[in-house]
């Protein structure tokens, strides 16, 4: 019989957590600061406005990241309470830590770091890539491990977005490969780094009951209803942000649709899989983002909706045993197929739709996103006739390699960082239990022979 984890290490949790937050209140203490108020009644409104243009997008992106991610995560029957707690738990420190980053990256002047919700969310959106990314490794980790993914991914995303979108100018205002496919293949490197080539079998408490795979599609559904918040929220006001709400809903409404018809199509009873209700119908706003702001119809968005859900569904069926079966490679939310395949495709709609619209709106498109300083549209109209559609489809090929490259290596590594001991790994048969982190009534009214959690969590795998 394995033994458990060794008590030390339920120290190392609360400990680092404190001294994270100790050290972020030294340095909001030191270096953080709000914006100076405009001191102009016309600046101050422009700010209010932009306020409560913003703050909407806001709220809907917070509930989808806290309520609906969370909710999706609990197809797990037993961990349940995990699956909701790290996940609110990595988003609270993955946003400060990502605070800290890009604040000294980015917004420090004079010896301050200068805070609007601009920055707020931004952070939030490094938040993301870390929630998805956990997803491959989902119950086998310990929350030590969980917070070392979040410290090593956050600037890894950082600097993957800095070279995707201002160095090699990729469209992306939907975060399709700057987010997605980035944290898919981050996951998916660090799984493999972690659990090795060892082929695993199902575990007893993997399999989903139908109250657990219930609140996990009620995690669908609230993220299905705020997910063109997420798209829009960084588009210009005005026609693009219009059009990305559009092409957004657009194309989740056509991925809800198509997911039925596939996974009945799959089944030889006709009868629907869970899952690929709980994914496929994400997966057209997954793949719209790269291209929702663009001029494209939206006939476009419905087919690329529809696509996506194709992708996922089959992901499902048979890419995800194959990479178990060749590769032993474990994806416990099935994260490829929700945010890798429909990703790839997005970015590679992107391409064609750049070659496809005319040249005056990709220069209108342009001028919305230059990062270049002077005037805007006749930046665009001289970057434009330098690069021409083909030079910029050829970004957007080159920041999908460099998401899913760079993302890989940096997984692998951090992955090998997570086998460390002192990182107090759940012992196999442990995992996917609450009752290892959690102090549950039905293991408070039958505690076992010992008092620890890992001794109740002992008798009661025993009782089963």
């Amino acid at each position: 019989m394995a033994a458990p984890p060794p008590a030390h290490p339920r120290r190392l949790l609360p400990l680092s957590l404190g001294l994270f937050q100790g050290a972020l209140l030294l340095f909001f203490a030191l270096f953080v600061t709000y914006d100076e108020p405009s001191a102009q009644a016309e600046d101050a409104n422009l700010v209010a406005n932009q306020l409560y243009g913003i703050f909407p997008f806001f709220q809907d992106i917070q509930v989808m990241l806290v309520v609906g991610l969370g909710l999706l995560l609990t197809f797990l029957p037993r961990y349940g309470f995990s699956s909701l707690t790290h996940n609110f738990l990595l988003f609270n420190f993955s946003t400060q830590w990502a605070l800290v980053l890009q604040g000294l990256l980015h917004h420090f002047h004079h010896g301050q770091v200068h805070l609007d919700l601009h920055n707020l969310l931004t952070a939030e959106f490094a938040a993301v890539t870390v929630l998805i990314s956990v997803g491959a490794i989902l119950g086998r980790t310990s929350p030590c491990q969980l917070l070392v993914v979040a410290t090593c991914e956050v600037p890894v995303y950082l600097a993957s977005e800095w070279a995707i979108v201002t160095w090699l100018g990729v469209l992306d205002v939907g975060g399709t490969i700057t987010i997605h496919v980035f944290s898919c293949y981050f996951g998916l490197g660090m799984s493999k780094a972690l659990f090795g080539a060892a082929q695993r079998p199902v575990h007893p408490k993997e399999t989903p009951t139908p109250h657990s795979d219930l609140l996990s599609l009620v995690g669908t559904l609230i993220l299905w209803v705020f997910w063109p918040s997420f798209v829009a929220v960084l588009c210009q006001p005005g026609d693009a942000q219009h059009r990305a709400i559009l092409n957004t809903l657009l194309a989740m409404s056509a991925s809800a649709v198509t997911t039925v018809v596939a996974s009945s199509l799959l089944e030889r009873d006709g009868k629907l899989s869970p899952s690929h209700l709980q994914n496929g119908s994400l997966a057209g706003g997954v793949a719209i983002g790269v291209v929702a702001d663009m001029a494209v119809p939206p006939v476009a968005a419905l087919a690329l909706g529809s696509l996506s859900a194709v992708a996922c569904v089959l992901g499902f069926r048979f890419v995800t045993p194959v990479l178990v079966r060749k590769l032993t490679l474990q994806d416990q939310c099935g994260i490829h197929n929700l945010h890798g395949l429909p990703g790839i495709l997005g970015a590679a709609a992107s391409a064609v739709a750049i070659l496809v619209v005319s040249e005056d709106t990709s220069a209108s498109r342009f001028s919305q996103v230059s990062p270049i300083g002077g005037n805007a549209s006749e930046v665009a109209e001289g970057w434009w006739r330098d690069r021409r559609a083909g030079g910029q489809a050829l970004c957007q090929a080159a920041g999908l390699a460099v998401a899913v490259g760079g993302s890989l290596l940096a997984g692998l590594l951090t992955g090998a960082v997570l086998r460390l001991p002192c990182l107090a790994r759940p012992p196999e048969r442990l995992c996917f239990d609450d009752s290892l982190y959690f102090k549950t009534q039905h293991q408070a009214e039958s505690p076992g022979p010992g008092d620890t959690a890992e001794e109740g969590a002992l008798a009661l795998k025993e009782q089963v």
